[in-house]
């Protein structure tokens, strides 16, 4: 499969050249299968059926035609296009992703869905948007209301649209559909194709274009006999969770795969600044740069390479210990392709996957595909990481130990022990030893995060919370006959604290300063959600009032900020 020829680039798909510079500067570098094949029949104003997994790239392949066909700069403050995804979490990455590939064309674009204060929707769309990104649930609250204007939708994006039917919005999408404009382009993503999804697209699009972007099939006991594990950890603890991750495995070297050439170069800087000595290659450096890489990982001299698929084509490394995909591939042959590097000759190797909650599935899909089991594992904990670091501690001086070249320090050890107990001089050197070889210590735990499952739905931190907005279903969520119309635990709360990304606010500042006032343990705190003027946080409900008086003693960011409860609002109809 690395061995393509296909050299199809964003800009032979007749994109704008604002959107093809867009798409460079984040460093994406080649179209994905589904990209190649959904965004000239998008441009073109076909509607289309797509059977694509998740991660494979739709979002570009229906964002970039939508985004092609904006008016300039006197166009209406009415939405030309509309985006319906399953969760509150894909609404906010559907529309940070639609807005950084059109910041140069000035798209306007909202994220709509329940959980967030609906007069801040309103004040929006009454500024003017070009494209929303909605849940179900809340667009059927602005269709009602008719605060979404819908004469000039253009083009209507159905995002994990099995996702959404079983998560039983099937009426509102026929509800939302029937009332747009009759002359619409329609497009429908899906991970797997029901009959119930081609009832949807036969009843609501117009001859369309369809797509199957199927995994081949590999054949069983294909993939290399490596160790494989997975993590779920949330994205906004990447990072830290491979570098501790790393830490603990201690690999001679390892390739760490990511999507993007920018993501590359943040986790390379990343990484180096950790202490380890990371070599970034991806499509955006010339031959001799790559030639220089490759050198330095192949004699020893780094310890991990950072690359793009496109850019490790071909490579083989003897030293190479551990594969890591920093994302969940989302074909199961490009798994069995990565992880294939290592365990090579009857050599041991490993293989590790970051993989965010709402992966899971791809995750599944591998293991089904390819027959073997992937571990899941939980993310090492403060105490799991100084554990190994006194291992490697011991070993290293266990190494010296043996070393006849001793002799020389000898003097040093007994003008000490004339002054200090010998005891006390070999803790010394143990101390000396330890703080040289493994760095600074973490102080944040990574918050564990459970795998989501079909029959645990009720409790996602999407559209159950969404569709608990909505008169009618929320009255039929207090008879109990749908479950909670929120996505955290009986014995938990959401505290809403008003500082967000713009104040640049990471997890890591919210934890630290709950902990550290409330004297809350790391793993009793939940999700986080960062917005970009406030953000959620998931903590005990007998901690609640604690943690809100706690912190009117203290700033985050420099800031006073006062958290208090999160308000669910209801709207009568």
């Amino acid at each position: 499969m690395d061995q393509s020829t296909d050299t199809t680039t964003f800009a032979d798909l007749a994109l704008r050249p604002e959107l093809v510079e867009a798409l460079s500067s984040l460093g994406y570098e080649e179209p994905t299968p589904i990209q190649r094949e959904s965004i000239p029949p998008l441009i073109a104003g076909q509607d289309l059926l797509g059977q694509a997994a998740t991660g494979t790239g739709k979002t570009a392949a229906f964002a970039l035609p939508m985004l092609e066909h904006l008016e300039g700069e006197n166009r209406s403050k009415n939405p030309t296009g509309l985006i319906l995804v399953p969760t509150r979490e894909l609404a906010m990455q559907v529309s940070e992703a639609v807005h950084k590939y059109g910041r140069a064309l000035g798209a306007r674009v909202l994220p709509i869905y329940g959980g967030q204060p609906i007069g801040r929707q309103l004040q929006a769309l009454s500024r003017g948007v070009d494209v929303v990104v909605a849940t179900p649930g809340r667009a059927v609250d602005h269709i009602k209301r008719g605060t979404i204007p819908l004469k000039n939708i253009a083009m209507v994006v159905l995002d994990e649209a099995d996702e959404m039917l079983d998560m039983g919005f099937a009426e509102d999408l026929d509800a939302i559909l029937g009332a747009l404009p009759a002359e619409r382009q329609t497009v429908l993503f899906s991970a797997t194709m029901p009959k119930r999804i081609e009832s949807l697209a036969r009843r609501h699009l117009s001859n369309p274009t369809t797509i199957r972007i199927e995994a081949p099939i590999v054949a069983k006991g294909d993939a290399p006999k490596v160790r494989q594990l997975a993590f779920m950890v949330p994205r906004s603890h990447k990072p830290a969770a491979l570098g501790r991750i790393l830490d603990v495995e201690s690999p001679a070297a390892a390739i760490v795969f990511c999507r993007t050439r920018v993501e590359v170069d943040q986790l390379t800087e990343t990484l180096n600044g950790r202490g380890y000595r990371a070599e970034a290659l991806h499509g955006g450096m010339n031959q001799e740069g790559r030639d220089r890489v490759m050198a330095r990982v192949r004699s020893g001299n780094a310890d991990l390479l950072i690359a793009t698929d496109v850019a490790a084509r071909g490579l083989d490394i003897d030293l190479l210990t551990h594969v890591v995909n920093y994302d969940v591939p989302s074909a199961p042959e490009s798994y069995v392709h990565r992880i294939g590097r290592v365990g090579r000759a009857g050599r041991e190797g490993v293989a590790i996957t970051l993989a965010e909650p709402r992966e899971h599935r791809l995750l599944e899909n591998i293991q089904r595909v390819t027959g073997d089991k992937i571990a899941i594992e939980k993310v090492p904990t403060i105490s799991d990481l100084r554990n190994r670091r006194m291992e490697l501690t011991l070993g290293t001086l266990r190494e010296t130990l043996l070393d006849d070249d001793l002799d020389r320090y000898r003097t040093i050890v007994e003008s000490l022990t004339d002054e200090f107990d010998l005891f006390d001089v070999a803790l010394a050197a143990v101390k000396l030893t330890h703080e040289a070889t493994t760095g600074a210590e973490d102080d944040v735990e990574i918050p564990e995060v459970e795998v989501r499952r079909k029959n645990d739905r009720k409790n996602d931190h999407g559209d159950r919370g969404d569709r608990g907005d909505r008169g009618d279903r929320g009255d039929r969520d207090k008879k109990g006959k749908k479950g909670k119309d929120r996505s955290i635990g009986v014995d938990s709360t959401r505290l809403y604290f008003p500082i967000g990304r713009s104040a640049q606010v990471r997890p890591g500042d919210l934890v630290g300063a709950i902990t550290g006032e409330a004297g809350l343990a790391g793993k009793q705190i939940g999700s986080i959600e960062i917005a970009d003027k406030f953000s959620l946080v998931e903590v005990p409900e007998k901690s609640a009032d604690d943690i809100i008086r706690a912190m009117k003693k203290t700033t985050i960011k420099g800031r006073k900020v006062v958290p208090r409860r999160e308000r669910f609002q209801r709207f009568e109809r």
